[in-house]
């Protein structure tokens, strides 16, 4: 659904050369254009408007004096530097441009007809007068020479097999007769100049050559291959014209075909049978020549109005007419498309003008963002406009929704700028007169495609200079409606590279049915050639592209009507590196940018590119749509981006699945956006039309529809999206609280009200499956205790109980059951009110058809159980009728519960529905008769607490209960909250036993005071209780206990000196006046433990310093092996050595999950090999792989066991100084002292990584940089060891201001 749009003319009027020219051909690397005439030859520079060379052939006898002479092929040779000429008389000729020096190569007695290159010129063919074909090479060596007429079919014959004769077979309407007839020969038509005609294939493998044959008088197309063998010959065609070109795709060979009452342009396949045609719209006319543009292998030219026809699913449009004149000056000598530039045609008029055209694709569509607007896109197709309205219909091309029929092949389209009148078009036909259709005369025409709007007043263009349309028809580009009568349009001189802005107004006529004026109210000249032109209706604002790129702006309401170089937001002028074929304007983070594709897929927004893969783009509203070359479409939000923003997002090779991207068909190209929808139209190469709802777009439109609580649009097109429906509350919680009544009533529907239910969760699809593009500026605060599905099935069931409750039943029974904890009970219950209940109203539902949804919603065994637990029989009944179950199960149940006592009967249902908190409740109403089998219930479910509740503390069932939660606990080996259950219930002997167990010897002192023990049994109580507190290395509670309930302070004073606690030991000599003990015991022991530090001190400083001077070898190594690139043999190494700690790991937790229940001694040995290998995974071994880890571990330790000795140390330091152990306490203090100040020297020089690393920030591993080229699956095994590892890079803390030092020492 696109056109073709011209970009630039180039002309050059009024060469000055003598003659008239007769052909010419392109030198590309020249950029030059060389012209042969009867006199010689003219290079002409068409940029500069120069004549750069002049040969004469008349002068060396090439050609005649007369002007008789005539040049019938020229071909620029790049690898000769020369040109070769073919002449008439016979003669192939060599020319140097350069030094003017002509050799004739060769010279053919009969005269030469055709001279023809192959593409890759390493061949030339010469057609002779002779009727003969010659092949030569590239240095003019014949090949071959052969008869141009062949009685052969060619190698590829059709060969028979004898299947039938051709009287047999179907002729279809004809009838039998056809097969009868004789096939009548038609002679050539009357204006052919039996000329033959050459046409080689793109990869120069074959050639046809169309000749007039002889014996017939028809022409006939033959296929040779480059060998100069015949292949094929075509089958006969009558009216065959002598147009012949082949596509360079090679696939078809066009001609022509004269008919009765039309002209077709037919094709042939390589083995010469016709191969579709189609018939040319225009009235016969002599059509000589045929060209396929090289790069697109689908746009065809014909010489007659000089139509161009391109073709799309299978239909082919003309798209472009050149009214040239056929006589005079201005009549075409020849023409051909550019082999370098796609899209360039040059054209050489008899009158010594040459023009070039180029020409780019774009599709001419609506620009409205609002609803108005209808989608409109516009397809020219000759006089006709096929208009396709998006809005309400999609069907593929060359179908419409309607067509605008016009006397003259249409050129341009365009669309209103204008906000609320986009669906106006406008027309420029061949002609040069604008016609004007306005919505108010399509409206009629939407609904049937064979309708035909009908002709509008047109206006006639008014130029200044006449002569210039009549030299040049295609004098307007860029047609561009501003305003309600004013049209902007571009023309380029003739004579500078400059271009001229022309603001056309349209002059009412006198009568509606005569033909109006266009004037050219204004003009602006532009200092360059302007290629593309786009606008904007909110700014006013015109975006011109000039040749080079740079960037122009232009206001068209400004009074001064001037052209300003455009500028981006820093200031700097705004030149695209590479002409751009499409440019759009679009507001990107509050500035209005320039936004260019060239031909090449490189994507630009001002000055800087963005992409170089996409293949078409579209502006709607906020968004900026985009197809690439990885046949996605991408869509970003452009109110808050910015550059790096769309530059990152789409250079990346990994983008988000969410709402930028999805996958589409190889080859989209984007064609419109349907405004104020969710339907972006894409078309395929093919040329048939796809409809995808873009996830971006169509999220963006239901939260406008939200927004503005259009919650029957937005349902609906979720529904049918797919889109989750948690999004229409989790949008705005807030407004859909407040207006859950509005959407009730727009919903309106039962069943979307249920469906909605149904899809509610409580995530919130804003923060996981939709999270909108731009974080939002207010957060919606939501209460964590809330639940989201009670607050909206609650707000839901209300409005509608207030609306209809009778219409709504189902629903609310939904709004019950899908609450956090469904409520069955009140379901059925409702249920169950219906059924008594005949139907009110006529939308009434009853308990029947109630039922049945709910067993749509809830499992029939559930359901069954929760009417169960009414205790309401006729419900349960009317419930089990609709289930599966047979009568004869659940009857017999059923009649056995009616025969029971209330509570027993309540508490049998709860049990069989396993509710044995309600079990018990019941089963304790029934009676003390009861309560063994309600204790066997508690202990079987651990129901104590609940239990508990039930029975008064007195009683003796809430004793018995008790002691039962006491043996459980003691059971679990939960000792202590045994001990208090049985204290509480007065079981003190077992709560001794419990607190004995656990070594609470507070507790145990205080039960055994209930139990009136002797004092000898108090004395072994306490010395029992001392003993586990000496297990627990709690020595002051345990001198504690000795001395006040065994009375046995010297065995305390033991333990206290045991346990270091000098003072407290102390304070017992002096209480018990044992001073003899101070020298017997506490100097000894005080003694004894300054030794033993000291030799502790030595270790510790011995084993630091050994392993830090190790640590600093290790880096080292690492280091010069980095340097070295050993990166790979360690980290195989380190691989190999994990995978190893792994195996063993998980073989061992496996070992451990297998044999656990059968036997406890394996699980056991399987723990403690795991406990082995934690403890393996750094080893302190030389050399092993992670040793620098298993050093800072056995540093940080050994730092970590000096710092907890410094309350220690300090209350040694005070008893030594009072038992005058000044020597020993000096030389303690001084060892510990440069044991500490060692340390905390070394720990800046141990742990460099911290002083980098900002602590919120997790530690990184010095081998994680090194896993570049390792799978992610070996690096997910690597960091699993490492993150466990990354408290050993912060170094351990050492605190000063702990008070450790006794200054008396100094």
């Amino acid at each position: 659904m696109r056109n073709l749009e011209l970009l630039r003319t180039l002309e050059f009027r009024d060469i000055q050369a003598p003659g008239r020219p007769q052909c010419f051909c392109l030198r590309t690397e020249q950029k030059s254009v060389l012209i042969g005439s009867e006199h010689g030859l003219i290079e002409v520079d068409a940029t500069r408007r120069e004549v750069k060379h002049e040969i004469s052939l008349v002068a060396e006898g090439f050609l005649p004096e007369d002007g008789s002479g005539c040049i019938v092929g020229i071909q620029d040779l790049l690898d000769q530097e020369s040109v070769c000429v073919a002449t008439a008389s016979g003669d192939v000729i060599l020319c140097s441009l350069s030094t003017h020096q002509l050799e004739c190569v060769g010279s053919v007695a009969s005269g030469i007809s055709v001279m023809s290159w192959s593409p890759d010129q390493e061949l030339v063919l010469l057609a002779t007068g002779q009727q003969t074909l010659i092949m030569m090479t590239k240095d003019f060596e014949p090949i071959m020479e052969q008869q141009i007429h062949q009685d052969d079919f060619g190698e590829s014959k059709f060969i028979t097999v004898g299947w039938g004769k051709k009287e047999t077979q179907f002729h279809g309407s004809e009838g039998r007769q056809a097969a009868f007839q004789m096939q009548m020969h038609e002679s050539a038509l009357p204006w052919d100049d039996h000329r033959p005609q050459v046409t080689w294939r793109g990869d120069g493998q074959f050639f046809a050559v169309s000749v007039v044959c002889p014996e017939t008088g028809a022409r006939k197309v033959r296929v040779w291959n480059r060998e100069f063998a015949l292949q094929s010959t075509s089958e006969p065609v009558a009216g065959l014209g002598p147009a012949l070109a082949w596509k360079p795709s090679g696939s078809l060979i066009a001609s022509t075909q004269d008919k009765p009452n039309q002209q077709d342009v037919v094709f042939f396949e390589k083995n010469g049978l016709l191969h579709g045609h189609f018939t040319l719209p225009f009235l016969k006319d002599e059509v000589k020549v045929a060209l396929w543009e090289a790069e697109a292998g689908k746009l065809f030219e014909l010489r007659s109005s000089k139509p161009l026809w391109t073709v799309g699913n299978y239909h082919w449009y003309l798209k472009q007419s050149l009214p040239f004149s056929t006589c005079g000056k201005n009549k075409i000598v020849s023409l051909m498309w550019d082999t370098v530039t796609p899209y360039r045609l040059h054209v050489l008029c008899q009158g010594w003008h040459y023009l070039c055209y180029d020409w780019h694709w774009t599709t001419d569509r609506s620009s409205g963002d609002n609803a108005s607007d209808l989608a409109n896109v516009a397809v020219i197709d000759g006089s006709n406009v096929l208009v396709t309205v998006f809005q309400q219909t999609v069907v593929p091309p060359p179908m419409c929704t309607y067509r605008l029929l016009l006397p003259h092949p249409v050129n341009q389209v365009t669309f209103s700028a204008h906000p609320k009148k986009s669906n106006d078009l406008a027309v420029l036909d061949a002609s040069n007169q604008i016609s004007v259709y306005k919505c108010g005369m399509l409206k009629n025409c939407y609904h049937d495609v064979l309708n035909q709007v009908p002709l509008t007043p047109t206006q006639k263009i008014q130029y200044e200079n006449s002569e210039d349309q009549e030299v040049n028809p295609l004098k307007l580009s860029f047609l561009t409606w501003i305003e309600e009568d004013i049209f902007l349009a571009i023309s380029h001189s003739q004579s500078s590279a400059q271009s001229v802005i022309h603001h056309l107004t349209v002059a009412p006529s006198e009568m509606e049915e005569e033909q109006g004026q266009l004037n050219v109210s204004s003009s602006v000249t532009v200092n360059g050639v302007v290629i593309s032109l786009c606008c904007s209706s909110k700014t006013k604002s015109v975006a011109l592209q000039l040749a080079d790129g740079q960037i122009l702006k232009y206001l068209w309401e400004s009074p001064s009507l001037a052209v300003t170089p455009w500028k981006n937001p820093g200031g700097f002028l705004v030149q695209f590196p590479y002409p751009c074929t499409q440019i759009e304007l679009a507001m990107i983070g509050g500035e209005e940018c320039v936004l260019g594709l060239t031909d090449r897929c490189r994507f630009f927004i001002n000055d800087t590119e963005v992409a170089s893969n996409i293949t078409s783009f579209a502006v709607y509203d906020e968004f900026l749509l985009l197809t690439t070359h990885s046949h996605t479409c991408q869509c970003f939000c452009l109110r808050d981006a910015s550059f790096k923003t769309l530059q990152a997002g789409l250079s990346s090779s990994h983008v988000s699945s969410g709402e930028i991207l999805r996958k589409v068909e190889r080859g989209s190209r984007i064609v419109t956006v349907v405004p104020q929808d969710t339907k972006l139209i894409l078309q395929m190469p093919r040329g048939n039309l796809e409809v995808v709802h873009h996830r971006a777009l169509v999220l963006a439109q239901i939260r406008k529809w939200l927004d503005k609580l259009m919650f029957k649009e937005a349902f609906e097109c979720m529904r049918k999206l797919r889109i989750n429906l948690n999004l229409i509350y989790d949008h705005n919680p807030k407004a859909f609280l407040e207006n859950v009544e509005t959407f009730i009533r727009q919903i309106e529907s039962v069943n979307y009200i249920n469906l909605f239910f149904t899809e509610l969760k409580e995530e919130d699809v804003t923060k996981t499956m939709y999270p909108p593009p731009v974080t939002r500026s207010v957060q919606l605060s939501r209460d964590p205790d809330e639940k989201k599905l009670d607050l909206i099935c609650d707000a839901m069931r209300a409005a509608m109980e207030t609306i209809n409750p009778h219409k709504y039943c189902l629903s609310i029974l939904t709004s019950h059951i899908k609450k956090t904890t469904p409520e069955l009970e009140i379901v059925l219950q409702k249920v169950h009110e219906l059924q008594g209940k005949p139907p009110s109203v006529p939308d009434a539902v009853g308990a029947e058809e109630a039922l049945k949804y709910l067993l749509l919603l809830v499992d029939v065994n559930e359901l069954y159980d929760h009417s169960l637990g009414t205790y309401d029989f006729d419900l349960v009944l009317m419930v089990a009728e609709k289930s599966q179950k047979d009568p004869k199960e659940y009857l017999p149940f059923l009649n056995t519960l009616k025969k029971m006592e209330t509570n027993y009967q309540r508490f049998t249902i709860d049990k069989y529905l396993k509710r044995y908190e309600k079990a018990i409740g019941h089963l304790s109403k029934c009676g003390p008769e009861y309560f063994p089998e309600c204790l066997n219930l508690i202990k079987d479910k651990n129901l104590y607490n609940e239990a508990l509740k039930l029975y008064p503390p007195n009683s003796q069932q809430y004793k018995d209960i008790s002691i039962a939660y006491g043996e459980h606990l003691m059971q679990e080996n939960m000792y202590e909250p045994a001990g208090l259950v049985f204290a509480r219930c007065s079981a003190h002997e077992k709560a001794l036993s419990a607190f004995l167990t656990c070594g609470s010897w507070k507790q145990a002192l205080c039960v055994a005071a209930w139990l009136n023990l002797t004092k000898d049994q108090l004395a072994g109580l306490a010395r029992t209780l001392a003993g586990k507190c000496v297990e627990k290395r709690k020595h002051i509670d345990a001198a504690m206990v000795l001395e006040q309930y065994a009375q046995d302070y010297e065995e305390a004073v033991l333990l206290l000196l045991e346990g270091a606690a000098w003072e407290e030991a102390l304070r017992l000599v002096y209480k018990y006046n044992r001073l003899d003990i101070i020298e017997t015991n506490i100097k000894p022991s005080i003694l004894e433990a300054q030794k033993n530090y000291m030799i502790f001190l030595d270790s510790q400083t011995t084993t630091f310093s050994r392993h830090k001077k190790r640590l600093l070898v290790v880096r080292k190594l690492k280091e010069q092996a980095q340097q070295v690139n050993l990166e790979d043999e360690v980290l195989h190494g380190q691989e190999s050595d994990l995978f190893s700690e792994t195996s063993s790991i998980v073989s061992g937790s496996e070992m451990s999950g297998k044999y656990s229940h059968s036997n406890s001694r394996i699980s056991a040995r399987s723990s403690k090999n795991r406990r082995k290998a934690e403890r393996k995974k750094h080893s302190l071994k030389e050399g092993s792989p992670l040793e620098d880890l298993a050093l800072l571990e056995a540093l940080n330790e050994v730092v970590q066991n000096t710092e907890k000795l410094k309350d220690e140390v300090y209350h040694i330091l005070k008893v030594l100084f009072l038992f005058e152990f000044d020597e020993q306490g000096r030389e303690l203090q001084k060892a510990f002292e440069d044991t500490l100040q060692l340390m905390e020297r070394s720990l800046p020089e141990i742990w460099t990584l911290t002083e980098q690393q900002n602590s919120a920030t997790p530690v990184k591993h010095p081998y994680v940089s090194t896993f570049s080229h390792i799978s992610s699956a070996c690096i997910k095994v690597f960091l699993s060891f490492f993150l466990l590892d990354a408290e050993l890079f912060i170094p351990p803390k050492m605190n000063k201001k702990t008070q450790w030092k006794l200054s008396l020492l100094d």
